[in-house]
């Protein structure tokens, strides 16, 4: 196998995408967590830019890596200075990285534009940079801002950007597609020239702005690049970066690439969860191979067929990046579906059981109502277990009433929640306020049964979801409510329906505090 360095840029280029800002605690773990993953260099920020990258390559120090390069990011010196005198470089120098990246101008128009030099000074500026940190760093990478763009506007000056930086010594050329703009059929002849001009290993840098990104990579690394550059869950500015999660199973399992060994692939769903949470994003259940939808299976037939052999649906086993068949039930499923699940759930069922068939057709009905299972599935189990008869008897609401006053027009409304529960012959009655109806009912719930269940103090909700259900009546529409709750050890997607939003809302927080209870009895 030919070993492809994987250099992810999360805490740097990934921070500058959307919604996406990290603590420096937070940088320190996610550069542990991937190293742990394998990665070979981790570029921990611009040191030039900010104290807070500052303060991470001065906190990395204290850390103990297994095997990651640390790397810090920055530009060639500017026109009309010297790199010694620059700032930026003797920041870099300062931060004392195991690697240096610096990007400079390969595209004309920018040269012209941007920096409004001449083309000549501008390869000065690239070989007066690398040389000056290439004797004051181990490794120095160059990281050929727009070469893409640069190439096909001026082909002659792009390739002589590289020569400039080859010539200073550095040890990997970084082909930048910043723009995102460049198909995978422009790849070959472009690399082809390149590979003609330098000697110097080659490296990729793309980004998704054509939906592209991943494919660029994979037709680049085809076609001889042996350093690719990308983020977890292709964090980045505006669409993002290349996604790692997915180039890396790509590589090691589609293309025999050596990168992670199993071992360290299998931690690849972990790692880009981990990422989301500290990032506090909900996680992209679409995303190929690590999201939650990557190998679930709705259809009926789908189903029959994976349980027989998975590879009918399934284009890897999910198990080789840590993920997990799913079976997904909907008015879509079949008996197969409702075996898998209760399969899952550690349930006895047979095919011929009366209750399989009488499962399936109320979850038929049910879902003709508007109730969705897809993610809830701690509700179907619920349901399972119900019509089984195994399922303990916990609480019994009589009933509850929600509140909202508003006092004074521009003062926001109060709600308040009252509800009697019975635990076993004991009639709790209790009230609570909250930040809107919802919140007050979930307070007031929590308030009655926790002196009987003290185990759910260490519940929370995480989400919430209010869908209007298609049927043309307007504000007397049903509502669909899903809630993810969840403690410290797992998460949890409960359901409710109804024409009114407080009973569906109800219907949804009864079943997550049950299947809460029924998890820890277990």
């Amino acid at each position: 196998m030919n070993l492809i360095k994987l250099y992810d840029t999360t805490l740097r280029d990934g921070t500058q995408g959307e919604d996406v800002s990290f603590l420096v605690a937070d940088k320190i773990r996610i550069a542990q967590q991937l190293d742990e993953l394998g990665i070979h260099y981790i570029e921990g920020g611009w040191p030039g830019s900010n104290p807070k990258d500052i303060a991470f390559f001065q906190e990395i120090k204290q850390v103990k890596l297994q095997q990651a390069k640390i790397a810090a990011f920055g530009s060639t010196r500017r026109a009309g200075t010297t790199p010694d005198k620059d700032s930026n470089i003797r920041t870099l120098i300062q931060a004392e990285p195991d690697v240096i990246t610096i990007f400079g101008k390969t595209w004309d128009f920018h040269v012209y534009e941007a920096l409004r030099i001449s083309l000549e000074e501008n390869l000065e500026l690239i070989h007066d940079s690398l040389a000056y940190l290439k004797r004051h760093a181990g490794e120095v990478i160059y990281d050929a801002e727009h070469f893409f763009d640069g190439y096909k506007a001026n082909p002659d000056y792009a390739l002589k950007t590289l020569q400039a930086a080859e010539a200073a010594g550095v040890d990997c050329l970084v082909l930048c597609d910043t723009n995102g703009g460049t198909l995978p059929h422009e790849f070959p002849a472009i690399l082809a020239a390149v590979r003609k001009t330098v000697t110097t290993p080659l490296g990729i840098h793309t980004h998704n702005d054509s939906e592209c990104a991943v494919a660029n990579t994979l037709m680049a690394v085809e076609h001889g690049i042996v350093h690719v550059q990308g983020t977890i869950n292709g964090f980045g500015e505006r669409c993002g970066n290349a996604n790692l999660c997915s180039i890396i199973p790509a590589l090691r399992l589609k293309l025999g690439k050596e990168c992670l060994s199993d071992e360290q692939l299998r931690r690849l769903r972990s790692a880009s969860r981990y990422i989301y949470e500290l990032a506090n994003l909900v996680p992209n259940k679409h995303q190929a191979y690590v999201g939650n939808s990557a190998f679930a299976h709705k259809g009926g037939v789908h189903v029959s067929a994976i349980q027989r052999h998975p590879e009918t649906y399934e284009h890897i086993r999910p198990e080789r990046v840590g993920n997990v068949t799913r079976v997904l039930v909907s008015d879509l499923s079949g008996r197969s579906n409702i075996l898998a699940k209760a399969e899952e759930f550690n349930i006895n069922l047979d095919s011929k059981d009366p209750v399989t068939l009488e499962i399936l057709e109320e979850i038929k009905e049910m879902e003709n109502k508007g109730y969705m299972f897809e993610g809830a599935e701690a509700s179907f189990e619920l349901l399972m277990r119900k019509a089984l008869g195994t399922l303990r008897h916990y609480f019994s609401v009589i009933g509850f009433r929600v509140i909202d006053t508003k006092r004074h027009e521009d003062e926001k409304p109060l709600s308040e929640a009252t509800i009697q529960v019975k635990v076993g012959g004991k009639i709790e009655h209790t009230a609570a306020e909250g930040n809107g109806p919802v919140n007050a009912l979930d307070n007031a719930l929590r308030k009655a049964l926790e002196s009987f269940y003290p185990q759910l103090r260490e519940m929370r909700l995480f989400d919430y979801k209010v869908r209007v259900l298609p049927a043309g009546n307007g504000t007397a529409s049903f509502t669909r409510v899903l809630i993810e709750s969840g403690d410290k050890s797992s998460r949890w997607g409960t359901v409710g329906v109804s024409d009114n939003i407080i009973d569906a809302s109800y219907q949804a927080l009864v079943d997550a505090f049950i299947f809460k209870l029924h998890k820890d009895q277990e």
